[in-house]
């Protein structure tokens, strides 16, 4: 193992849902040993009331997260660029590693809907975090 962190980049479309879930799971699983940075193509003003509370159960609070726009800057520092439902939206630099994660979309759901995404990315965070501990 080096001493460089990996930096992982999710994004969605609005950076409210999916992208949100994704990176307050990798910040709780793996601590400061990953670098997490999320964004949207089209981001909303909140993060999801549904991912918030889902969350919440999981004790993680996204009460302070705040959607942000996908910057060439975020994808060029990342290792890992994990797209959720952006398409040909999402820039493309060489060198980093592409992962898409089919996920439902949570957005205009309620938690008994949402659970099972969260469920689904947790599963998909658990696997990334041994993947990145072979590698880095």
């Amino acid at each position: 193992m080096s001493d460089k962190k990996a930096t992982v980049l999710f994004v969605c479309v609005h950076n409210a849902g999916r992208s949100q879930m994704a990176a307050g799971y990798l910040q709780h699983l793996a601590g400061d040993r990953i670098e997490v940075l999320s964004a949207g193509t089209e981001p909303r003003d909140q993060v999801n009331p549904s991912a918030v509370a889902v969350m919440a159960e999981e004790g993680i609070d996204l009460t302070s997260s705040t959607p942000k726009v996908l910057t060439d800057e975020a994808v060029i520092a990342s290792d890992y660029v994990i797209t959720m439902g952006c398409g040909d939206k999402c820039p493309f630099f060489p060198g980093k590693k592409y992962l898409d994660w089919p996920l439902a979309d949570p957005a205009g759901k309620g938690v008994d809907a949402v659970r099972p995404i969260r469920d689904e990315i947790r599963g998909k965070i658990e696997a990334l975090i041994a993947e990145i501990d072979e590698k880095f």
